[in-house]
């Protein structure tokens, strides 16, 4: 069996590739079954002598919640590898008692806000919680030790998302995302508090220049693109769950109530709705591209770049199709193997953006009431950053190149594979 992605923390675009479960002792001396799908990670917990039992059992959970994040994360190196895997591990338990539906409003709100104090409560955990990753606040205490065993630096930028994230989950648990300007702020509670986290920690150990920690606006913007990206492409994953993420300022002018766009008779102007928030998620490709062109750590620009890539081809696959309302909108597993090898650089990633920039404007429908603004923001944003079409369309690439890419793909897949999950597994499906 294939472990299931984990829900709106860090869900991703790609594809499961099952290997044979091999036999792993949690902890708590369990037998359990390790069903990562990437035997580097699988190979790293098993053989790693210099890795305490504690941080093991970390990892395990990792891979049990996030196979495709596990993968992002083995790109980093050393102290800051064990430190991202904790913060993800500290965040699915805050998403876990946030998406529990059989906690009452009156024991989940002071839970959400408290939750950071819990990180420094040896002894704290939760044994009711009926969600299917109940394990990480179960054997919390197990994960707050790793916390405590982290450098003051990664504690106390995860203690700070901690408690910002927790404190904005349950302010929208209280109320409905209204505005497009609330929607930018529960993006940015959800996963754009990530990216400014991740960014401090980049900086603080002189991986990246000071201004990649300071400027918060761009690194807020690289979590907020993710994020409305998930929430647009599972507007009926979310819907069948009895959750709105959608704001009312922009479906209330095509339906009554969000969920009538499920309906068949509503169909075009449901895809007439959703073209006009993917066009708002566009805004962001001046900020991420900014981001990205001040990296100069290799590691740091993979773990970046690479969900970045995936989010805009998943809304180029989403965008004016109706099958977002009836299914699954998926990118080829070919398709996000290429991406992955081939965002290694900020040219790289610019020649991707405007191809999937392009292809959103050549489906740009005349009879869609956001065609003109759709049209005016692609232009706007080629004439910035791609002036005269001097970006390379990766279209272009020889067929010598291709086959040699595809070529490699073949020979490390089992490698590639994990990496490639990074963001559309997550992003576009929850696969059991």
């Amino acid at each position: 069996p294939c472990c299931s992605p984990c829900g709106r923390v860090a869900r991703t675009v790609g594809y499961p590739v099952c290997v044979p479960p091999c036999h792993w002792t949690s902890s708590a001396g369990a037998a359990s079954f390790c069903t990562t799908a990437s035997p580097r990670v699988c190979l790293t917990l098993h053989t790693s002598r210099h890795v305490k039992r504690n941080l093991k059992t970390c990892y395990w959970y990792l891979n049990q919640t996030s196979r495709s994040f596990a993968a992002v994360i083995q790109a980093l190196d050393g102290e800051q590898r064990h430190a991202v895997c904790v913060l993800y591990l500290v965040l699915q338990a805050l998403d876990t008692v946030e998406d529990d539906m059989t906690i009452s409003l009156e024991t989940k709100v002071p839970m959400l806000h408290d939750f950071h104090s819990y990180l420094y409560q040896p002894d704290w955990r939760y044994m009711e919680s009926k969600e299917k990753y109940k394990q990480v606040l179960e054997d919390f205490p197990t994960i707050s030790l790793e916390f405590r065993n982290l450098a003051k630096v990664y504690r106390d930028v995860i203690a700070d998302i901690c408690h910002k994230m927790g404190a904005g989950m349950a302010e929208f648990l209280q109320k409905k995302v209204e505005s497009l300007q609330e929607w930018d702020k529960y993006c940015h509670y959800i996963v754009g508090l990530v990216g400014t986290g991740l960014s401090r920690l980049f900086s603080v150990l002189e991986l990246e220049d000071p201004i990649i920690g300071q400027d918060t606006e761009l690194a807020n913007s690289m979590g907020i693109f993710i994020e409305k990206t998930i929430i647009i492409r599972d507007y009926l994953e979310d819907q069948l769950a009895g959750r709105e993420f959608w704001p009312r300022e922009v479906w209330s002018r095509y339906a009554k109530k969000l969920s009538d766009l499920a309906k068949p008779e509503n169909i075009d102007v449901a895809v007439q709705c959703m073209n006009e928030l993917i066009i708002n998620a566009l805004h962001h490709i001046p900020n991420i591209l900014t981001y990205l062109s001040r990296l100069k750590t290799q590691s740091v620009f993979n773990f970046c770049a690479i969900p970045q890539v995936m989010a805009i081809a998943t809304l180029a696959a989403c965008y004016n199709n109706k099958q977002v309302f009836r299914g699954v909108v998926k990118i080829q597993k070919g398709q996000a193997v290429t991406l992955k090898m081939d965002a290694t650089n900020i040219q790289a990633v610019k020649a991707i953006m405007y191809q999937y920039v392009e292809e959103i404007y050549r489906k740009i429908p005349s009879t869609d009431p956001s065609s003109n603004k759709t049209q005016q923001i692609i232009v706007s944003i080629q004439t910035i950053y791609f002036p005269n079409g001097t970006v390379v369309s990766r279209n272009r690439y020889s067929p010598i190149y291709l086959s040699c890419a595809m070529f490699l793909a073949a020979l490390s897949w089992r490698y590639l594979s994990a990496m490639s999950e990074a963001l559309e597994e997550d992003i576009q499906a929850k696969e059991n």
